[in-house]
């Protein structure tokens, strides 16, 4: 028998954490078993609490958030309506499967800087370190270190990010999913914020994420535990996104599957 390990590269959806914008945090409203006792007795006319096991009910939770919260999958419409020379951009509904589910591989970025911006020579020189050629359809996975400071306002600063070059590097050679363990493919935004004040150049703005304009791509936003595979390549990641129509992300638990 085969061992196998799953590793967690998701974190959870809470409510109240200062990790993202205050217009994008999750809401979670929690109704308890005895409060859910009571939502029993509406749909059973006559019931009394006391003849439910221990006087409780049912649990549930009403969650109001984006479909950005969390771990997720940016479908290429989140980027822009078109992609691949002025093709409709696809949405997260029509997202291929078996972009999703595929071998892994980690770059470990997490030596560089808050606000680094990774280059395709940052990327040569951690496929040489690891002894690894890309081939289409791989998950390429940037670790920053980032995930650490999740739950915390310190959050939305911290991490290297990706350029629209090195975006294209990966893209070029048939990658189509990627991921990153920080809030946001790109270089953190006040970090990008910061440079477009001094510079006024929009290039800068989005640069990673707009990349897929020109190939379409998804990538995952706000993973965690990269540091955990234990190799950085010779695994399986699954991140399946929750089918929601003409979305443009939605949430997923990725997870590495390792043999």
């Amino acid at each position: 028998m085969t061992d196998r390990i799953i590793i967690d590269l998701s974190i959870s959806i809470e409510p109240d954490l200062p990790s993202d914008p205050p217009e994008m945090i999750p809401k979670v409203t929690y109704v308890g078993h005895e409060a859910g006792a009571e939502q029993m007795k509406t749909f059973f006319p006559g019931l009394e609490k006391d003849q439910l096991p221990g006087g409780l009910g049912w649990a549930l939770e009403t969650v109001s958030l984006t479909t950005h919260s969390g771990t997720h999958l940016d479908a290429p419409y989140h980027y822009h309506p078109s992609m691949d020379g002025g093709k409709p951009a696809l949405t997260i509904d029509e997202i291929p499967l078996d972009w999703c589910f595929s071998d892994g591989v980690v770059l470990d970025f997490s030596h560089l800087n808050d606000g680094e911006a990774i280059t395709p020579d940052h990327i040569d020189l951690a496929l040489d370190k690891i002894g690894y050629t890309l081939k289409p359809l791989d998950i390429v996975l940037i670790r920053t270190g980032a995930d650490r400071f999740w739950g915390t306002p310190d959050y939305l600063f911290k991490g290297c990010g990706m350029t629209r070059e090195s975006t294209l590097y990966l893209l070029e050679q048939g990658i189509r999913v990627t991921g990153i363990d920080a809030w946001s493919w790109d270089r953190p935004l006040p970090f990008l914020a910061k440079e477009f004040a001094q510079t006024k150049d929009p290039s800068v703005v989005w640069e990673a994420h707009f990349a897929g304009i020109e190939k379409g791509y998804c990538h995952m936003e706000k993973m965690a535990n990269l540091g955990k595979i234990p190799k950085p390549h010779g695994f399986k990641v699954s991140c399946l996104p929750v089918k929601i129509k003409s979305a443009s992300a939605a949430w997923v638990r990725a997870v590495a599957i390792v043999e």
